[in-house]
């Protein structure tokens, strides 16, 4: 394949693709620049003034993942290489990139990953048609059937897909349908968390980013929501690149491309993959050396800022009066007509998911409270209650608990409303919303974990169920104030994102060409700081965010979706639980002695959790369900039609491993010397063992007896012996279970021809009764034999005593009488018969022992 991407990427066409990367990151390089002094004011000047939002009830975790990877396991992975699929362990540290390696060794070793896949950008998919509705308009001029695999032939029915519009896919495979829905829901959540967007605490590099971005994209005529602003910066612009690059390579290399539809569609993913991956690495450097020249002017900006700062506010606001003359009329005229008659409808579309959402997060993080509760009730004891609560610290980041919140807000749907505002795709709103979900459940995970921490220390042990109860009616009522917050933040922002590049749109075409005379309002040591763009942008937020509040408030007054009013919200209500921020997170595994939890690995604290590292897991390790996983190495999965069969070629092994050690008996000992003194005395005089026939009739009357007599018997050697001794021994054959048809051989039995019958309730019925008959009859044999060689020992002295007295002073203690002493007559000797009810059946013969002299 790299001849096919050679031959379409000459060295012209990539210099062509970096002097276009070149000029896309010159222009944004201004922008940046502008766009940076902007925010370093916004930042200063909100230091210095002060303000903010409520303040949260809830405590926050300052790096809740310090120590952990989210999730290992092992699955099959297709290479395009050669076309084959092969198992491939994978791991999920807390940075969320997954990291491909040949085997578990290679990873435990610390070698270096085979494949490391940051998920920015990408889509988890778990079903071939969904991945073909994408592929359908990869190229132009090519439909492909739905039905139809574009290149890839999955090894099993359950794939799982990484999709990307520039980059290269990725293709996996599970054995089952549970284990799908395990790995794409972790999948999904390293795909969230790599969209989750620039890190908010770079209070001046973040914001500038992404008004420069903003700014940029205007420019050209793209308003509205942007779905590929995804990962890192130097992502975010090579696709900010590849918006305008990849369509026009596209028009021009696919006409070219050659063979038949999925051919095509294969070698034109290879060569947009190389494309992209050119970008990126222009726009990283790029990138790095414009963020480094910022920095370095940003100590004698902030110098001049707090210098001047009095006369900049006043020099904005005296600019911004003049600016709110000319816009907000017209502003007010597309709000009224264009933009109010919607708020409602886009409001509602955006809360029912969400609340429904966020309550679904209650619901787990109270059911995993009550399993706790149940442990401490049931007696669990200590180890499994450290074991609970340290796997309830990291319940917001187990993505398949977390699954059924997160899927209430995938049915956020704003068709209708999309064309209209120019929304690209809800995605950007499920996304945020359930990142703030996640931060919600670890915050009410945290705050209860340092009350109950708190309640333990001072209270005690002893009561464990009502400390856990206490606390989680605390958390819960702060948690229901917070969420409240939160939701109407995200309502509030989600509309704004919605309506205001949309009054942009229609606003700029008559009032843009008027902004520049505002520019020589402004003195020119201020120029850098004030800009009238941004400031036209003000004005107009300014004229939609009052009606935007007002909607958002109606629906809090009216109490629909557990929305509070800003009057119930709190400020500081519990200054003590506030004292608990700064404490570090509490161990539970060492506090109560707990093990480690399943699937983790072992060791905590470990920060960074480089290569070689071992932390703890918050996943459990998937495993395949009856099936073990063999492919430790770098193997050739197995054909499609050989998968199902892993169990019988397994179970043959096994029995060929049985056979194996039946032969290996150990070999006949040699003989040695006699050690006990019967021994001696049997070479002394040695005993010869005689069967001798035995009718029924004269069976009752034998006893086991031994007699003195005189005589001689010639042996198989044809020499005589003398004879001194006769010992008469009596043997009643015994059958123990074993020798019986066990009960799972009836049952099997009984199982394998039920097929041949017509009602297979009553078969079933007859083969469990007739294998409890068959157990009571082993039990009664027993019992009744037993007996009988008792009686028979007991015989040598009076051979016409009976053999069983059904008197009551003959019975023991318990009032046991076997079932073998039913219907015998007082006083009267019965025969010894072999069968259970009396019945006869052959004897074997006795055996009788003479002692030669």
């Amino acid at each position: 394949m790299g001849d096919v991407v050679s031959s379409h990427l000459d060295e012209s066409r990539r210099e062509m693709i970096t002097a276009r990367t070149r000029d896309v990151m010159k222009e944004f390089s201004d922008v940046y620049e502008q766009q940076y002094a902007v925010a370093l004011f916004n930042c200063v000047r909100f230091e210095i003034e002060g303000g903010g939002g409520t303040q949260s009830q809830l405590l926050h975790r300052k790096d809740p993942l310090a120590g952990r990877s989210i999730f290992s396991g092992s699955l099959f992975q297709y290479l395009e290489e050669n076309r084959k699929w092969r198992n491939r362990f994978v791991s999920v540290p807390n940075s969320y990139d997954i990291s491909l390696y040949e085997s578990k060794t290679a990873h435990e070793r610390g070698l270096h990953p085979k494949v490391t896949i940051n998920c920015a950008g990408y889509k988890a998919l778990n079903s071939m048609e969904e991945y073909m509705e994408l592929i359908n308009t990869s190229l132009p001029g090519i439909k492909a059937k739905v039905s139809s695999h574009p290149f890839i032939k999955c090894a099993t029915q359950f794939p799982l897909i990484l999709w990307h519009p520039y980059a290269r896919h990725h293709y996996f495979c599970v054995m089952t349908e549970k284990e799908q829905k395990k790995w794409h829901a972790v999948l999904q959540d390293c795909v969230r968390h790599s969209n989750n967007g620039l890190p908010e605490d770079c209070t001046v590099q973040t914001p500038a980013f992404t008004d420069a971005v903003r700014h940029y994209r205007q420019a050209k005529g793209h308003y509205g929501t942007w779905d590929m602003m995804c990962g890192v910066p130097p992502q975010i612009l090579a696709n900010l690149v590849m918006e305008t690059l990849h369509p026009e390579l596209r028009n021009i290399i696919g006409p070219r491309l050659k063979g038949k539809m999925q051919q095509r569609q294969r070698h034109w993913m290879l060569i947009s993959d190389a494309v992209y991956r050119q970008v990126l690495s222009q726009t990283t450097g790029q990138y790095d050396a414009l963020v480094e020249a910022c920095e370095a002017q940003r100590v004698p900006l902030d110098t001049r800022l707090r210098t001047d700062m009095d006369q900049i506010i006043t020099s904005k606001e005296h600019v911004s009066g003049k600016i709110r003359a000319l816009v907000l009329p017209k502003a007010e005229q597309l709000l009224r007509t264009n933009v109010q008659p919607y708020i409602s409808s886009i409001l509602e579309a955006l809360m029912e998911p969400t609340s429904r959402g966020f309550s679904e997060v209650r619901d787990v993080f109270f059911r995993e409270l009550v399993e706790i509760s149940k442990n401490s009730l049931n007696g669990g004891g200590k180890d499994k209650m450290g074991d609970h609560l340290d796997r309830l610290s990291m319940l917001a980041f187990h993505p398949v608990k977390m699954q059924s919140c997160y899927e209430k807000v995938d049915e956020l749907n704003l068709e209708g409303l999309q064309q209209r505002f120019d929304v690209a795709s809800p995605s950007v709103f499920v996304s945020r919303a359930q990142i703030l979900m996640r931060e919600q459940m670890d915050n009410a995970v945290y705050t209860f974990e340092q009350l109950l921490n708190q309640s333990l220390e001072n209270q005690g042990e002893d009561d464990m169920c009502k400390n856990i109860q206490r606390c989680q009616e605390r958390v819960l009522k702060k948690y229901d104030y917070d969420s409240s917050t939160v939701r109407k933040k995200f309502f509030r922002e989600a509309l704004l994102q919605i309506t205001i590049p949309y009054m942009l749109q229609q606003l700029s075409p008559s009032c843009s060409p008027e902004l520049p005379k505002f520019k020589e309002l402004i003195f020119e040591d201020f120029s850098r700081f004030l800009l009238v763009e941004n400031m036209f942008e003000e004005v107009v937020l300014q004229s939609v965010s009052k009606d935007i509040m007002m909607a958002v408030k109606e629906a809090a007054v009216q109490r629909r979706h557990n929305l509070y009013r800003d009057s119930i919200i709190l400020t500081n209500s519990d200054p003590n639980l506030h004292l608990l921020g700064d404490t570090p997170a509490v161990d539970w595994a060492a506090k109560f002695g707990g093990d480690e939890p399943e699937g983790s690995l072992s060791g905590r604290g470990i920060e960074g959790g480089g290569s070689g590292s071992r932390r703890k897991q918050v996943v459990s390790m998937i495993q395949l369900d009856g099936v073990p996983l063999p492919f430790e190495s770098c193997l050739e999965v197995p054909g499609v039609e050989l998968i199902p069969e892993e169990d019988a070629e397994l179970s043959v092994g096994k029995e060929e491993d049985q056979g194996e050690d039946e032969e290996d008996v150990d070999p006949p000992r040699d003989p040695k010397s006699p050690d006990s003194v019967n021994e001696i005395r049997d070479l002394i005089n040695p005993v010869l063992e005689v069967e001798l026939p035995v009718t029924e009739e004269s069976q009752s009357e034998e006893t086991n007896r031994t007699e003195e007599t005189k005589g001689t018997i010639i042996m198989e050697d044809g020499v005589q012996e003398d004879v001194t001794h006769v010992s008469t021994v009596v043997n009643i054959p015994r059958k123990s279970v074993r020798d019986k048809t066990s009960t799972r051989a009836i049952l099997q039995e009984l199982v394998g021809n039920k097929k041949q019958e017509a009602d297979k309730g009553h078969q079933e019925e007859a083969a469990i009764k007739n294998a409890i008959e068959e157990i009571e009859t082993v039990v009664e044999e027993d019992d009744s034999e037993r007996i009988a060689q008792v009686s028979v020992a007991e015989s040598d002295e009076s051979s016409q005593q009976p053999l069983l007295a059904t008197d009551s002073s003959s019975q023991n203690d318990s009032g046991f009488q076997s079932a073998t002493n039913e219907g015998l007559d007082e006083g009267e000797p019965k025969p010894i018969t072999n069968g259970l009810n009396g019945e006869d059946k052959i004897i074997d013969p006795v055996e009788v022992e003479v002692s030669v002299a």
